[in-house]
């Protein structure tokens, strides 16, 4: 039983008559749904979703072999990967069974059917079935992935994901997207769950240094390579020995200094300016850049053989109006850490500031964001941060009503099935999942005319 005290859906695909019975008798626990063949079976998985499906792998036209049944498993884990599908095959089967498992299938079982142990093996599977829910709960509720990170969207989850992956090995990895949408953060979070976070990460901008000081800067110089050169001075690349190396905006590096930064990833040692010693340096190298680096490449400025190098893992992250659920779950936390800083009593944003949030496109990302958030807790006079505040009045409101995005939804589904189907109403509604009856009265409901009907 499911927590709401239905009977669990249970998808039964079988064209023996007599095996449909036996087993839908002895099944009476679950709430059992049949079909006899492949195109039935995918109108039951649309209209019932169910969480087991237990099938025979020789279904009509071909009950002799199993292309068909092979055909159904492909079919119904694209349309439903969640559910668990039991394969039932024949003695001798084992070959077929192993390639069902291999195509998606969850578990298989030889008749003879016995029915003790097919209990066994569907309770199973609605247990794992189950706790796999739970966890896809659980992962779309997670809110702060990573340290320093605030997100919901499924592409920063994702993100976050491969971060955790990637941190403890030693692949040079590539930030790209926008200014502001938090590169250096998640460098830093990179970093931070590394086995080399106990050692320094250092960052260098690229952009911000003179060319005439990079090479310096990051390979340091001994005395008296240059005028002013008093004493031995160590660079970033050797002070980040152990640690992390962070070369943001790398895009914007010269091209003569790309060429010794090369050297440096595939030796691994340095040699500081007026110096002839190699230094040997381990270090973990990420960088980060809101340019187009292959573009750059095509037009000859940035050094291929550098881009392969350094992008080693390319991590591309999308812009704030691109994330869906971020904007206004970054909105209350600055909210909170700048009301807290300012001892405001500000108690949060007003309905009309809220949509003005989400309408908003925000080219600067999430830099702009804090900015804005961090003006309208200082300039606000009220209880809550009005648009004004914001500075966003001439934000064009933003529709959040879930009934019009359902209905629109539906009516957008119904079309394109009717022009899958070519207007025939029975396979439209198989396809949709609904009864003829129900189609119908969506139609009249939707006020879709029908052009050439097919029943």
């Amino acid at each position: 039983m499911t927590k709401s005290g239905e009977k669990e859906k249970l998808l039964i695909i079988e064209d023996d008559i007599g095996l449909q019975s036996q087993l839908r008798w002895h099944f009476d626990q679950y709430d059992v749904v049949v079909a006899g063949n492949r195109e039935d079976a995918l109108a039951a998985v649309r209209l019932h979703e169910p969480s087991i499906i237990l099938q025979d792998l020789g279904l009509p036209p071909d009950e002799e072999g199993v292309e068909e049944g092979f055909r159904s498993i492909r079919e119904i884990t694209a349309l439903l990967p969640t559910a668990k599908i039991i394969v039932m095959t024949g003695n001798c089967d084992y070959e077929n069974a192993v390639r069902a498992i291999a195509m998606g299938a969850y578990d298989f079982y030889q008749k003879p059917v016995n029915a003790e142990t097919l209990d066994l093996i569907l309770q199973r599977a609605f247990h794992i079935y189950h706790l796999e829910q739970q966890n896809r709960i659980l992962v779309e509720q997670q809110q702060a992935p990573l340290d320093g990170i605030i997100a919901c969207d499924p592409a920063m989850l994702k993100i976050c994901r491969t971060i955790e992956k990637l941190a403890p090995s030693n692949v040079t990895c590539t930030l790209t997207g926008e200014s502001g949408t938090g590169k250096e953060v998640l460098a830093r979070a990179l970093h931070h769950l590394s086995p080399r976070a106990a050692y320094r990460m250092m960052a260098i901008n690229c952009a911000a240094v003179p060319e005439n000081l990079m090479e310096s800067e990051l390979f340091g110089y001994e005395k008296g390579a240059f005028t002013g050169a008093n004493k031995r001075t160590v660079g970033k690349i050797e002070t980040a020995n152990e640690g992390t190396l962070f070369l943001d905006e790398i895009g914007d590096m010269p091209l003569a200094l790309q060429a010794k930064l090369l050297r440096f990833l595939q030796e691994r040692t340095i040699e500081r300016v007026g110096g002839r010693e190699d230094i040997a340096v381990d270090v973990r190298v990420v960088c980060a850049t809101n340019k187009n680096l292959q573009q750059m490449v095509k037009e000859g400025t940035f050094r291929e053989d550098l881009y392969y190098r350094i992008c080693e893992m390319e991590i591309h992250i999308p812009p704030l109006r691109d994330r869906q659920g971020d904007k206004l779950l970054l909105a209350r936390h600055f909210l909170r850490i700048y009301c807290e800083q300012n001892n405001s009593s500000v108690t949060g944003f007003s309905g009309e500031a809220a949509e003005s949030i989400e309408a908003y496109e925000w080219p600067g990302n999430i830099r702009e964001m804090e900015n804005r958030v961090k003006r309208a807790v200082v300039m606000c006079e009220d209880k809550q941060i009005s648009s004004g505040d914001l500075g966003l009045t001439n934000t064009d409101g933003v529709s959040i009503n879930l009934r019009q995005v359902r209905l629109q939804a539906e009516r957008s589904a119904i079309l394109r099935a009717l022009t899958l189907t070519e207007n025939n109403i029975s396979s439209a509604a198989k396809l949709l999942g609904v009864t003829r009856p129900t189609l119908y009265d969506l139609l009249k409901k939707y006020n879709i005319p029908l052009q050439g009907e097919v029943v």
